[in-house]
């Protein structure tokens, strides 16, 4: 098995070597190719306007000057051109994708592309207690990761559907067990802006969000990570709504 490994924060980042460690114990045949600099919230972007730098970090790993979606692109249409992947990987990220953080997030949009592309894909996350970027424990997805990719090679993943996967903020050996969740959704109004002011007293802006304790949905990823438990939601590419669609198709005619 041939796997692609990509991610949104970057060659250097060290959950991008957890992910490698990761893929490694279900191939020997790994190539990572991932953003020159951190790219997180980049979506599904692409780099339209500036040529993309290719560049050879070591032997089979790739720093490119771009997205995540370049990144993946760049892997499949050139540097695995001769024999393409049979599974992306794109992870692990710093922090979680859940709910609508799958819209924002570049690590998904790596998984999202390899999808596009007719390759198998999965992003994986790892979360961290507050205040603890600096101190993340990747127990959780160095010691499952390889199991739960296993497991959803073994079940099978339709064409056009990619697997977000994600991982709570616990060692190895709190997890609490495996949920097949659906996309959740947060309260919108935890987003907001923090005005700052620069040396000469000019205003500039943060994106920030809100931490709150609440009650997530049943069969949510967010109760699902609430609750210890790893995450795994299947996403489609196909973003109609049908129901909506349906309404749509007998009453505008």
């Amino acid at each position: 098995m041939r796997i692609l490994i990509t991610n949104d924060d970057g060659i250097h980042a060290h959950g991008i070597k957890v992910l490698e460690q990761i893929a490694r114990q279900i191939s020997d045949d790994v190539t990572v190719v991932a953003p020159e600099m951190d790219q997180s919230g980049v979506a599904h972007s692409l780099s339209l306007n500036d040529p993309l730098r290719l560049r050879e970090i070591s032997p089979r790993h790739f720093a490119v000057k771009g997205t995540p979606t370049d990144c993946v692109i760049m892997g499949v249409h050139r540097i695995m051109a001769d024999h393409k992947p049979d599974l992306v990987l794109s992870g692990v990220n710093v922090g979680h994708n859940m709910a609508e953080d799958v819209i924002y997030s570049g690590t998904v949009a790596g998984a999202m592309e390899g999808a596009i592309l007719g390759i198998t894909s999965i992003a994986l996350s790892q979360g961290y207690a507050p205040g603890g970027k600096n101190a993340i424990d990747w127990s959780a997805a160095q010691t499952h990761g390889p199991k739960v990719i296993r497991d959803i090679l073994a079940v099978g993943v339709p064409r056009d559907v990619l697997v977000n996967v994600n991982f709570p903020a616990r060692p190895a050996s709190e997890i609490a067990g495996v949920s097949v969740t659906v996309q959740g959704r947060r309260d919108a109004n935890l987003a907001g802006l923090e005005e700052r002011f620069d040396g000469r007293g000019n205003p500039y802006y943060w994106i920030r969000y809100a931490r709150t304790r609440s009650t997530p949905p049943h069969g949510t990823d967010l109760e699902a990570i609430a609750n210890g438990r790893i995450s795994i939601t299947p996403l489609r590419l196909d973003l109609t709504d049908e129901p909506t669609l349906t309404r749509f198709a007998l009453a505008l005619r």
